[in-house]
């Protein structure tokens, strides 16, 4: 039984969820760093929102973890670099919290462009301020949206409710859903200059930190006012202050800002401003969304093999789940038998796919397959983090898809190149979706994958067989199947022998000083 421990404060649900399930679960709401390092050993997975941290560190202090979970969309306090090192999937529920954070932004749209917040204070101070607050209408404006995607549209949606014009920048939004939405797309530029309210919707990224800066700020249309309901690194929080005190902007609206929590900003002394503390996803019914949506995610993910909303990780539906399962062995398998008969340091690695797993997302049957190859000369490889290593060592990868096959109905093949050698094996699936090879290096041979066989490369001469049955019966060894094939009559053949029993090395000696022998290994295929 999986177990999960839950690390931050989430919905009573989200346990009930994982414990319905059959996942074993600690709840530990308030546990410190310290102890977190202690008892993250114990676990093969991890729930928490954002006040837990999970570093490097605590990444590093458990080989069982297998999933990490943020119950929200951002992952500031998840350290992914580390985590896929290590082979954690990071999942987060990015669609929980939308509409919630969505009508948030509306909040403080309204309430920027009304001056709500200070005209509250002057009225509890007994003034009666009518002419000072003067606002100013949403209706027929140009509200700017900067990234549209799943809360960036439902903004767009709220605000042509509003009768409001909405132009976005998202140099991933097709025309198409633009369309949809009744937006117009725009460069960030025009979007700057053309906007009476900006708001941003963008994770905080490498690229996106510091995107308004006093340079975008002097671009904004005079008078304009910005609302930040996403991350606070996005926004250089001295220069808006800057440009707000300056009478460039008319105001700003912030939910998020870059040091949490913020303790001081040069914008708590502006009336001009409205600011929250981080309040986007806080609403009850977001907060139970998130908890069970997560709390399902990583059961599916522990007891099903079922991937959603990861990071680093392609996607696995639970209703693909099975149906991938029996391609991710064969992916698995013909990859670490290459990896255990090619010597040298990898250079080059191709993946095909051919016939009906063509119909698949071959995502995960890529990963798989490196997987298998790389498990035998590294340690603590599994499908998160083997992409990520052999992008590390400069191996070029390269996968194509295939509709038709010629001879099966579905093939995988892997060519792999190291040193001076390489080395193709091409596999498919056999009756009862058993896995197995079909080809080797160019020769058909029909071979199912075990966990003790032997690999031998030889001249096809006459004699081979008995000699190679009289070593492995004088050692006591058994054979259950011996498959052979050949390039032609005389030329070279080779045999996937699998045996009852592990050959030991002095068997694998006696067999390689046969007269035909010009190679012979022992394999393990699981």
């Amino acid at each position: 039984m999986p177990r999960v421990l839950i690390a931050d404060a989430l919905s009573p649900q989200a346990a009930e969820v994982l414990a319905r399930r059959g996942v074993a679960l600690d709840v530990a709401p308030d546990i410190s760093p310290a102890e977190l390092l202690a008892r993250i050993g114990d676990y093969e997975g991890i729930a928490v929102r954002s006040r837990t941290r999970l570093t490097a560190d605590v990444f590093a202090a458990n080989s069982r973890l297998k999933v990490a979970g943020r119950a929200g969309i951002g992952i500031d306090n998840i350290d992914l670099a580390a985590a896929t090192a290590r082979g954690v999937v990071v999942m987060n529920t990015p669609d929980g919290n939308a509409i919630t954070t969505a009508e948030h932004t509306l909040a403080l749209l309204l309430a920027c462009a009304r001056q709500l917040t200070a005209a509250d204070r002057s009225t509890r101070a007994g003034k009666w301020e009518k002419q000072r607050f003067l606002g100013a209408e949403l209706y027929d404006k140009t509200l700017g949206i900067v990234g549209c995607g799943t809360i960036g549209s439902i903004v767009a949606d709220r605000a042509r409710g509003l009768k409001m014009r909405v132009v976005t920048y998202d140099p991933y939004l097709a025309a198409e859903r633009a369309a949809e939405l009744g937006v117009e797309r725009v460069d960030l530029n025009e979007l700057l200059a053309r906007a009476d309210f900006v708001t941003l919707h963008l994770p905080l990224t490498a690229e996106t930190r510091g995107l308004i800066d006093a340079a975008a700020l002097a671009r904004m249309k005079p008078g304009a006012r910005l609302i930040n309901c996403a991350r606070g690194g996005l926004v250089d929080e001295a220069a808006l202050a800057a440009a707000i005190r300056a009478g460039r902007l008319a105001g700003a609206a912030l939910d998020v800002f870059a040091v949490e929590p913020a303790r001081d900003s040069p914008l708590f002394a502006l009336d001009e401003t409205v600011l929250t503390p981080h309040l986007g996803a806080a609403t009850v019914e977001a907060q139970e969304k998130v908890a069970l949506q997560l709390a399902d995610q990583m059961a599916d993910f522990l007891l099903l093999g079922a991937v959603r909303n990861a990071l680093n990780m392609p996607a696995i539906s639970a209703a693909d789940a099975p149906r991938l399962r029996p391609y991710l062995r064969l992916c698995e398998q013909i990859g670490s038998l290459t990896g255990q008969i090619l010597s040298g340091p990898l250079e080059a690695i191709t993946i095909e796919f051919e016939g009906q797993v063509a119909e698949l997302d071959v995502r995960p049957l890529g990963a798989a397959a490196l997987m298998g190859l790389l498990a035998h000369r590294l340690d603590t490889v599994n499908m998160v983090n083997a992409p990520l290593i052999a992008r590390e060592r400069r191996i070029p990868v390269t996968q194509s898809v295939r509709e038709r096959s010629t001879d099966y109905l579905t093939l995988v093949r892997l060519r792999a190149r190291a040193g001076a050698g390489g080395l193709e094996v091409t596999g498919t699936l056999f009756a009862d979706n058993r896995p197995g090879v079909v080809q080797l290096d160019g020769i058909a041979i029909e071979a199912e994958l075990s966990r003790h066989m032997l690999f031998v490369r030889n001249a096809d001469k006459p004699g081979f067989i008995g000699a190679l049955g009289t070593v492995l019966g004088a050692a006591g060894i058994n054979i259950a199947t011996f498959h052979l094939g050949r390039t032609a009559r005389g030329g070279e053949a080779l045999a996937l022998i699998v045996l009852d029993e592990a050959a030991p090395e002095a068997v694998l000696a006696a067999v390689r000083v046969l007269p035909q022998v010009r190679e012979a290994r022992a394999l393990c295929c699981m």
